[in-house]
């Protein structure tokens, strides 16, 4: 039985469907939101156990994490922008900002690769010290995370093209939005936690 569709509400919420799906993807947030926390708890049992290896000062570049930072900070904003554009009923201002927000993703999965290529030519592996273990951990969770956002941006973006704009895609469009938003939130405790915190000790 297909679900009552209520017009008043915006697209992503008019089925109950949508709307129950939607809740549960808030509580899988709350579960990241655990898995991150114990990341972070982690790193910060750990963060100034280097075993005479690198230091935060000897392998980051801050300029390359200002970059990487505001790609995916803009990234979020272009992701807000394609919401915005759905809810107009414009199919190709949202497309348009979605791949926007899926090559500002890239870019940041791009340079956060270089990053750790950096550090392991500086000698900083996972095997170097508890602080290179908790920190590529962390960082690399993100990361994965990030690459796993862009191919199901992707999958979700065929799926629009072939069916159009309906409850059910602009469903799925809203749950990776919120999903994008979650990991620049993430990101904004990463930066300020590992590496502005870091830099300073």
């Amino acid at each position: 039985m297909a679900s009552k569709v209520d017009t008043s509400l915006p697209l992503e919420y008019q089925t109950e469907q949508s709307r129950l799906n939607i809740f549960g993807f808030w509580i899988f947030l709350g579960a990241e939101i655990v898995l991150f926390a114990t990341l972070f708890g982690v790193y910060a049992v750990l963060a100034e156990r280097y075993a005479g290896g690198p230091t935060h000062q000897d392998i980051i570049v801050m300029k390359d994490v200002l970059i990487q930072t505001v790609l995916l900070l803009t990234s979020s904003f272009t992701c807000g922008i394609a919401i915005f554009e759905m809810r107009r009923n414009n199919v190709k201002g949202l497309l348009t900002w979605l791949i926007i927000t899926l090559a500002l993703g890239a870019g940041f999965l791009y340079m956060e690769i270089n990053e750790f290529i950096h550090y392991v030519h500086e000698g900083a592996t996972m095997q170097t010290s508890a602080f290179l273990s908790s920190f590529f951990v962390l960082l690399g969770t993100h990361g994965a995370h990030v690459a796993l956002g862009i191919g199901w941006a992707i999958i979700i973006i065929m799926q629009l093209l072939k069916r159009g704009l309906t409850p059910v895609t602009a469903r799925k469009i809203f749950i990776i939005g919120l999903y994008w938003h979650f990991l620049d939130v993430v990101w904004i405790f990463i930066f300020t936690f590992v590496y502005l915190k870091g830099m300073v000790l």
